[in-house]
């Protein structure tokens, strides 16, 4: 009302018609469309309400409401999204016109937002029989220019999507709703101090029920999304509806945040993935693109940052799911022949796939690190079937001060399998230990307290050989002049490798069993024994018939130390000589025979990743 208030009767009336109530409250605001709700008292004394008509009279006590007819929008639609600004459009175009359209409405592209994805908009609209809303794609870009068009009804919802929110469909939340995954949310630090936490801007939990816990002060970074539970509800109850959605192989790193779009319309996420085609290759950025049927795979190409350079053509994968007449979905493979470039004769429907091939190459996918004595150490990268010989060649060669016997060549496939045979041994020495222990408690030994620490001394190596570092070492002819002369000794390279050439030492290291274990001048023409009695000799418990010589390019010999193996060969720079110790004390406990191997397996990978180690400052 214009003047809402209370307004006598004339004298000796007992009555007043609504209409003239009206005009001395100066009408109602809206000229029409208005409902009229009076509150009157019936014979009983209660309250009773009824709709009047402007005629109706009004007696003393009566109250009026005046409301709108019906509180609900007519004849608007409205413009959402990637949008500048989101606004409300009349459905007919404006007083007195009908058939309002797509075009109509977008007919000014500033509209959008820059960088829309133009194969799909979505018109979120209501079903006039049942009043349920549904989706209704339509092609952004033939939109824009002028080749389609799409009648819109009243209370639409026009949602135009960013390039971001497609490319959030590839993401790792996205694949973890298709496997039935809870979602992780993205947690952020908060301030505290003193016992208290400052909200987040957007006024969040604080964080004093962490802090009080003596755990991690953080809170969620960003609201729940409501699209991955309803996408997880329809994965889970039809698993191979999303079957090209979930074996596309994308990577599962990083957690980034929901676009606003599917917080807003949850049950958007679903209907584009039912509508997207998988694009997979040498294409700019693969991932799925939501598309209407027979959408050329051009314009996809085009959303996807087009072929790369090095894709190959000739052998592209097509892959459809058409529904056959017997209600099955069997999947049909081609190839296709694209070197003509003639994409648009490609057509697509939701669900195809299409994976454009990489062009077989020499490259390999990786490099090797070359580092000491190179004229030029580096990172190079490889082609396939190139050996050691020729990267050297590369790199420029070896400088004078190289020594190519003390090469140390580690590869990642070797590491893993020395690293496993590393745990192998420490259960079986575990084993064995329960093994010693379980039989001398049934036979009873006078020797209980040698046998605990004996098999103290059992663990301690087992959890020693869990901890030692694998280096990966392969024993390799790395010198440029026998390679050339026996090219069946030049190692193929893979990726991942490392050599490292050091300069020629001039010293032999003793260690184990010997009295005074350090590094000696190398002596040419000097053997094993030589060395240890230059270290003092060996211990009173030291096992010399079972010593042994790592020679710098990692290959193990005896070292010919025993009373009856004169002396062994004579040892090069950069050996290492290990006196282990002796097991005759415990020579019935089969697994202290094999500790010496062990031993000269880590002493192996020790002095690897200590030549490493020195090349790599």
């Amino acid at each position: 009302m214009t003047r809402p208030g209370i307004y006598e009767l004339p004298p000796g009336a007992a009555q007043q018609p609504l209409a003239l109530v009206l005009r001395l409250a100066g009408e109602a605001l809206r000229p029409s469309g208005n409902r009229f709700l009076l509150q009157g008292t019936d014979a009983g004394g209660r309250r009773a309400y009824a709709e009047i008509a402007p005629a109706a009279p009004l007696r003393r006590g009566d109250a009026v409401l005046v409301q709108p007819g019906a509180d609900v929008s007519a004849n608007a639609l409205r413009l959402a999204g990637h949008v500048a600004v989101p606004v409300m459009r009349s459905a007919g175009g404006g007083y007195g016109k009908a058939g309002f359209s797509l075009r109509q409405l977008l007919a000014d592209a500033r509209q959008i937002r820059p960088d829309p994805y133009v194969r799909l908009g979505v018109v979120w609209r209501v079903d006039p029989r049942t009043r349920v809303r549904r989706f209704v794609g339509f092609d952004l870009g033939r939109v824009l220019q002028g080749q389609a068009n799409l009648s819109l009804a009243e209370a639409d919802e026009v949602i135009i999507l960013a390039q971001s929110d497609i490319l959030w469909l590839s993401s790792p939340p996205v694949q973890r709703a298709l496997r039935g995954e809870m979602p992780t949310p993205l947690l952020v630090p908060v301030t505290v101090s003193a016992g208290t936490a400052q909200r987040p801007p957007d006024g969040g939990p604080t964080a004093n029920t962490a802090v009080s816990a003596g755990l991690p002060a953080s809170v969620p970074a960003q609201p729940d999304c409501p699209a991955l539970q309803s996408l997880a509800v329809a994965a889970k109850g039809s698993p191979m509806r999303y079957a090209h959605a979930r074996g596309a192989g994308f990577p599962d790193l990083g957690n980034p945040p929901c676009p606003q779009v599917f917080i807003d319309y949850p049950t958007l996420l679903p209907f584009l993935l039912d509508q997207s085609v998988l694009l997979g290759g040498e294409v700019g950025l693969p991932g799925l693109y939501p598309v209407l049927e027979d959408t050329g795979l051009d314009q996809v190409l085009a959303a996807a940052g087009d072929v790369g350079e090095t894709a190959d053509l000739a052998a592209v994968e097509f892959s459809r799911e058409p529904l056959d007449q017997a209600g099955a979905v069997p999947l049909t493979r081609l190839r296709l022949d694209l070197r003509s470039r003639n994409f648009a004769a490609v057509r697509l429907s939701p669900r195809d796939g299409i994976r454009i091939p990489r062009g077989f190459g020499d490259r390999e996918i990786g490099s090797v690190t070359l580092v000491g004595e190179f004229v030029r150490p580096g990172t190079y990268d490889i082609r396939r079937g190139e050996r050691l010989s020729e990267l050297i060649g590369r790199a420029g060669g070896l400088t004078p001060q190289a020594y190519p016997y003390g090469t140390v060549f580690t590869r990642e496939s070797v590491r893993v399998r020395q690293q496993d045979g590393f745990e192998r041994t420490a259960r079986e020495l575990e084993s064995s230990l329960l093994q010693v222990a379980a039989g001398q408690a049934v036979a009873g030994s006078r020797a209980s307290g040698d046998l605990g620490g004996a098999i103290t001394a059992g663990r301690q190596m087992a959890s020693a050989l869990r901890e030692a570092k694998a280096a990966g070492r392969m024993s390799v002819e790395a010198n440029p002049a026998i390679l050339a002369a026996r090219p069946e000794l030049d190692t193929l390279l893979e990726p991942g490798d490392l050599i490292a050439i050091p300069k020629r030492p001039n010293e032999v290291t003793v260690v184990g069993a010997v009295l005074n274990p350090g590094s000696m001048q190398f002596t040419t023409g000097k053997k094993a024994v030589d060395y240890v009695r230059a270290a003092g000799g060996e211990q009173r418990f030291a096992d010399a018939g079972r010593a042994f010589v790592v020679l710098p390019n990692g290959q193990s010999v005896p070292a010919g130390i025993g009373s009856w193996q004169g002396g062994g060969p004579p040892v090069p720079p950069g050996s290492l000589v290990v006196v282990p110790q002796d097991p005759s004390p415990y020579e019935t406990w089969g697994f202290i025979r094999d500790i010496t191997q062990v031993l000269g397996q880590v002493s192996v990978s020790a002095a690897a990743l200590a030549v490493i180690s020195r090349q790599a400052r």
